[in-house]
């Protein structure tokens, strides 16, 4: 007997409404996390040196990357930390699927 693989493992916890859902709900925060990683990384620093360059411990550093983290990081640690690496935040405002007909109605008035 074959162990699914983990895309067909993935697929059919998707099939799940309830699971879909809470995967979507999580997505933002993944991304956000897996992006400043990506940054860091790009700029050839360790979490330790990007530590000193905030004037932060390693250990925040850590859990602000984290994907388990269950702390929200604020918008102006974002900031600090684009900064850092040598970019800068734009944030952007993209329409819900469920609100996009609402939205469209309220843009026509």
């Amino acid at each position: 007997m074959t162990r699914p693989t983990f895309h067909d493992f993935k697929k059919k916890a998707l099939s799940d409404p309830d699971v879909r859902a809470e995967y979507e709900a999580l997505s933002p925060a993944y991304h956000l996390r897996k992006k400043l990683i990506g940054l860091r990384k790009n700029a050839g620093l360790t979490q330790d040196e990007l530590a000193k360059r905030l004037h932060t411990q390693k250990s925040n550093i850590s859990r602000l990357e984290s994907v388990n983290s269950k702390i929200s990081p604020k918008l102006s640690t974002i900031e600090e930390y684009a900064k850092a690496v040598g970019f800068k935040l734009e944030l952007d405002f993209v329409p819900q699927k469920t609100l996009k007909s609402h939205n469209n109605r309220m843009n026509s008035d």
